[in-house]
């Protein structure tokens, strides 16, 4: 009961967090939202957390965002995002506690690499359906772009920064459960 507790009071943070680091990063508007900033908190949930913790925060994020500031547009970017940060959260979570990989950075880096993977896929089929409905197009050029062209300094921020978080974490002995970090 004691790390549920944990695991719910640390998912707040990282929601928090989702909602917020937008803001900063829209502090330098040419490169804000390649950033990806509610990518990160909703990655570091999975991996600390676990997937189901994850998949929560990850979810509720962009729709959070979207109903208290109004960005990103509900319709169709929040409602997109909320799947895509969904599979985010689940997969960094799931993979990490699936993988057996005795080497950490490579369990860490191939974990991370699937859930990003995992959540663009996602991310398409979501945007496919959602922007459809509002009556926007959604072509292979246009989810290229999104997922990878325009994403490629949050990718890489995530590649760098995610892993740097969670082996600190290790580190200081930060443990929320048994598993130390995962679903």
């Amino acid at each position: 009961m004691k790390t549920d507790t944990k695991k719910l009071v640390l998912s707040g943070v990282f929601l928090a967090l989702g909602l917020v680091l937008p803001f900063l990063t829209m502090q330098v508007p040419s490169i804000g939202n390649m950033l990806l900033p509610m990518h990160i908190p909703v990655l570091l949930c999975g991996f600390v957390c676990g997937a189901p913790y994850g998949l929560m925060v990850g979810f509720l994020t962009p729709l959070v965002r979207s109903v208290l500031f109004g960005m990103p547009k509900l319709f169709p970017m929040a409602s997109g995002m909320a799947f895509e940060l969904a599979a985010y959260g689940c997969l960094a979570g799931l993979f990490y506690k699936l993988l057996r990989e005795k080497r950490e950075a490579i369990r860490m880096y191939a974990s991370l690499l699937l859930a990003m993977l995992g959540g663009r896929i996602v991310w398409a089929v979501a945007a496919k359906l959602f922007y459809t409905m509002a009556g926007m197009n959604f072509t292979v050029q246009v989810f290229v772009a999104g997922a990878f062209l325009n994403a490629v300094p949050g990718i890489i921020l995530q590649l760098v920064l995610i892993p740097a978080v969670v082996f600190a974490l290790k580190k200081a002995g930060v443990k929320w459960n048994e598993y130390e970090f995962g679903v």
